[in-house]
């Protein structure tokens, strides 16, 4: 049973997430996590595409909805959570205040793009200030893919 786990480098990513929304500005954040919730993140085993952040009454930002699998390898004596619990991120006042009057403007919204492990093995999340895409900035973005695809292959031929 030789699985590698992660020590450092991305867990998680939210691949929709610059399909769906216009990236404006990104955040690093810490998250509070009990002791299984790493080891699964180790394990690489969580997902955030469903997931977002708020900010709560008592001034607090946290992570809704993100997956984390509950880890199974775990002794007595542990508390059995949901895997899908709200978890406090970590930021500095400053940033908070920040976030808060960002997405107090009309639109605007926080998404966590990745979920990651830092250089010195601390559980960390990009969250994003983002607005959403509409149907038609979609399309242009697909097409705009396309036809850099078409150019490319265009170029490779003609060298």
């Amino acid at each position: 049973m030789s699985k590698t786990l992660i020590s450092s480098g991305t867990i998680a990513t939210n691949k929709k997430a610059r399909f769906n929304y216009v990236i404006q500005e990104t955040y690093e954040a810490g998250i509070m996590l009990t002791g299984g919730e790493v080891k699964s993140l180790r394990a690489g085993r969580a997902t955030i595409n469903e997931s977002y952040a708020s900010i709560e009454k008592d001034g607090a930002v946290y992570l809704i909805n993100a997956h984390i699998a509950e880890y199974t390898n775990a002794k007595g004596g542990f508390i059995e959570q949901s895997a899908t619990r709200k978890r406090k991120l970590l930021l500095h006042a400053k940033e908070i205040n920040k976030l808060r009057g960002a997405i107090e403007q009309k639109g605007k919204t926080l998404v966590p793009l990745e979920l990651y492990f830092n250089a010195r093995g601390i559980a960390k999340v990009k969250i994003a200030v983002a607005i959403g895409k509409n149907h038609a900035d979609k399309r242009e973005d697909i097409k705009k893919r396309e036809w850099d695809i078409v150019k490319r292959r265009i170029l490779t031929q003609h060298n």
